[in-house]
């Protein structure tokens, strides 16, 4: 008798039998769950596989496309990979790095070959790749003792994941083949080339850009956006992992290991404070024509820490900086606007009265006094205390905000009184030349220990509340990105070793049975990676203080 197991779809709330050893696979083509997109990968028991999963015991199903952000890592490292396919089969003694996320799509750069890459080698490589798709080749899992793993990968050429492997200390590693070809991935791959029909690739400044589906049209690719000043960033920054010698968790672990983390904290935290310095003097020489410096920048980039070094590099150029804050802004509750769900949106700008802070703005500039208003979370009302404001000449106005970059805000100020800045925690090291570090992990993760330490929330109320900062960010920062005048990288090279001790507790904390367990298991794999760092070097300036603490400044 053929032993069975129910099986429960969360797409569809379907209870099902099926034979042990039946893949997800096989259960999804049964089922015939209709999804924006191909079915691609599965949470089973809220916890990522892919779908050559086999059943042997009930589990709670829930399958994924590339709409859900799961799925879409999913598409994005078997993209990786089908492109590290195509490279190898055209220039088999190349090396290809997936570098870092601009433009709207992943920026990458072939080295070791006799010329820089042409638009004819883009466009050699884009073929070959949906030549590979055509053939539906499958990605295939295996597992084997690290130790073989490890001498395949130098065999390979990809000595900086064996150098990962290494300090892993795992018996065994799993890793991926397609056509005979080895890889690995942090994280699950789709079932084959086939599922990998939507992408485009397209030359861009020394490389190439890899752009994806659109989530919400998934059988579009994203539209290309210029991005020159972010991608100068990350060019900088480049540049300083050379200072450092470190541009991977391999070659991080290493220094770990020679006990030379002191060095790259000290460095790191001084090319920080020579940048914000830079920045400083690149205001004050304008003569007194800037009087206001307008920060913006997404969810737990460090703005709040930045202002107030900026500030200080400010004054040490002779500058008296005030302070401003938008909050004091908003429009009484029952004018602001509300989103599509009824809530009230108090990102949206028009949740801040910006007829009122033009004005008071403009009579500043001229020198009067003006009396700043307050706004009474509790009352949902604009109040006033008294408290006076009036700029002299050798003061200037620091502005924090998340609409700081948008036109709209100050748009009754001269372009030539406002210099704006755009802060944000642009990863600058890699696990390895085929996984990249999204700068919104980063993100996350200083998040998750900030709420938890200084708001009492815990990881799954962060993880869950996620989606919507993020929404918010798309709709009302990064489309405003270009227009800073100057953007500042506020990741540290050092910070995620750093933080390992102190967000893996908190995250152990989600339970099996809450949707917020897979992304708090996937965190928890990633951080398997890093070697701690003890934070006893870090500087009580760091912006990494803000969110781990024992910072001097008050926020």
């Amino acid at each position: 008798m053929i032993k069975t197991v129910p099986i429960k779809c969360i797409n569809n709330n379907v209870i099902k039998e099926y034979p042990k050893e039946t893949t997800l696979l096989e259960i999804s083509k049964d089922l015939n769950i209709q999804m924006k997109a191909p079915i691609i990968g599965a949470l089973v028991n809220n916890k990522l596989t892919d779908l050559n999963f086999e059943v042997y015991h009930p589990k709670n199903v829930q399958f994924i496309d590339v709409t859900h952000n799961e799925g879409i890592r999913m598409y994005m490292r078997s993209m990786y990979f089908l492109l590290y396919k195509a490279v190898n089969d055209l220039f088999p003694q190349a090396k290809l790095t997936i570098e870092h996320s601009v433009s709207r799509g992943i920026y990458c750069e072939i080295h070791n070959t006799n010329n820089p890459v042409s638009i004819q080698d883009v466009l050699n490589i884009g073929k070959r790749m949906r030549e590979l798709v055509k053939m539906d080749i499958p990605f295939v899992k295996h597992q084997a003792e690290t130790d073989k793993v490890v001498e395949l990968f130098e065999k390979q050429n990809l000595l900086d994941k064996a150098e990962v492997m290494k300090h892993r200390g795992n018996v065994y590693t799993s890793y991926y083949t397609l056509d005979g070809l080895a890889d690995t991935y942090y994280g699950f791959l789709v079932p084959s080339t086939r599922y990998l029909q939507v992408f485009d690739l397209n030359k861009y400044f020394n490389g190439m850009l890899l752009q994806l589906p659109r989530q919400d049209q998934p059988d579009m690719v994203e539209d290309l956006i210029i991005q020159n000043k972010m991608f100068e960033i990350f060019r900088e920054h480049t540049n300083w992992n050379r200072i450092l010698n470190v541009s991977n968790i391999g070659e991080l672990n290493k220094k770990c290991d020679a006990k030379n983390t002191e060095d790259i904290i000290k460095i790191a935290e001084a090319l920080h404070e020579k940048k914000i310095a830079q920045i400083a003097d690149q205001i004050s020489s304008q003569n007194g024509k800037i009087k206001i410096v307008l920060i913006s920048g997404p969810s737990s980039s460090g703005k709040t820490t930045f202002s107030k070094r900026l500030a200080i590099q400010l004054k040490v150029s002779g500058l008296k900086p005030l302070n401003l804050s938008l909050d004091n802004y908003f429009v009484d509750r029952e004018h602001t606007p509300k989103d599509e769900h009824g809530e009230y949106d108090f990102e949206s700008l028009e949740a801040l009265d910006i007829e009122l802070f033009n004005q008071q703005l403009i009579d500043l500039l001229k020198g009067k006094e003006v009396e700043i208003p307050k706004f009474s979370f509790e009352k949902g009302q604009r109040v006033y205390d008294g408290e006076m404001i009036q700029m002299k000449p050798d003061n200037i106005l620091i502005i924090e905000g998340i609409h700081g970059l948008n036109p709209k805000l100050t748009h009754s100020i001269p372009a030539e009184s406002k210099f704006k800045v755009y802060v944000s925690a642009l990863t600058s090291i890699n696990v390895d030349d085929h996984n990249r570090i999204p700068t919104t992990d980063n993100r996350l993760i200083r998040r998750i220990v900030r709420d938890y330490k200084y708001r009492n929330y815990s990881a799954k109320e962060t993880i869950s509340r996620w989606p919507s900062v993020r929404r918010g960010e798309k709709k009302h920062i990064f489309p405003y990105q270009e227009e800073a005048d100057v953007m500042f990288n506020s990741a540290l090279i050092y910070e995620l070793p750093v933080l390992k001790p102190f967000v893996e507790p908190i995250l152990l904390q989600v339970q099996p049975n809450q949707p917020e367990y897979a992304e708090s298991t996937r965190l928890l794999k990633f951080f398997r990676y890093f070697k701690p760092i003890s934070p006893r070097e870090i500087p009580p300036t760091s912006i990494v203080r803000e969110f781990l603490g024992g910072s001097s400044f008050s926020y």
